[in-house]
């Protein structure tokens, strides 16, 4: 029986909502696997959008499962409808639309909030037992939710490399377990079920961060 994974997004594009590459990564690697795949995004306004050529913000307003739906292909249903009871795994890709949109770590930080939908989601597969994937930024959802949870994202000290580093420092604050990783391995959390990889945390080549992605996702599927 193939599995059936949620896909969670927050937007379509790097400063604002869903990294579109990762997001693709796993597409195509679920895809690549066998998996059936089932892509859901909140229903809600974005914090902001951000012109992506200048890197600055604009005064548009954008949906955010409007905009999703611009990576999912039109194939997209609301958040609120997501049954955990008939999936096997979820997956959330980085972006800082997870840190904008799906939770308020880029004003706050670990005295971040997680949308309620996003955090009802995600302790529903937790309860259930049942595999959490994240890359990029999104683990921090987990630091923030599960704590003394183990995740990586990638490095903890700042340089050329790794310029987001400071992120693993914050989520120790919290509580959790960082773990220091090379952008094409992942972490696994084998008792609370969650697989986590760095992603674009790390100022690496594309193809390095397809294959990192490409790892999570089958070690979401093997213990899914």
């Amino acid at each position: 029986m193939a599995k059936r994974v949620a896909v969670v997004l927050a937007g379509c594009g790097v400063f604002d909502g869903s990294e579109i590459h990762e997001a693709s990564a796993v597409l195509v690697h679920l895809s690549r696997e066998g998996a059936q795949v089932e892509v859901y995004a909140p229903n809600i306004p974005q914090m902001h959008v951000v012109d992506h050529l200048k890197g600055q913000p604009t005064p548009e307003q954008r949906n955010v499962l409007v905009e999703s739906a611009r990576i999912a292909r039109g194939n997209i249903k609301d958040l609120a409808k997501l049954d955990v009871k008939g999936l096997d795994a979820l997956i959330i890709p980085g972006g800082f639309g997870v840190a904008k949109n799906l939770s308020t770590w880029a004003t706050q930080g670990k005295n971040c909030s997680v949308s309620k939908e996003v955090e009802h989601v995600l302790r529903a597969f937790h309860a259930a037992h049942k595999p959490i994937g994240l890359c990029c930024i999104s683990p921090v959802l987990a630091a923030k939710i599960f704590p003394g949870c183990e995740v990586t994202v990638g490095h903890d000290t700042e340089c050329e490399q790794w310029p987001y580093a400071k992120t693993a420092e914050a989520m120790k604050e919290l509580g959790c377990r960082h773990v220091n990783s090379q952008v094409t391995e992942v972490h696994v959390d084998a008792r609370n079920r969650l697989v986590t990889t760095s992603a674009f945390m790390c100022n690496a080549p594309i193809h390095d961060i397809h294959d990192g992605v490409g790892k999570m996702v089958r070690e979401v599927l093997r213990l899914a």
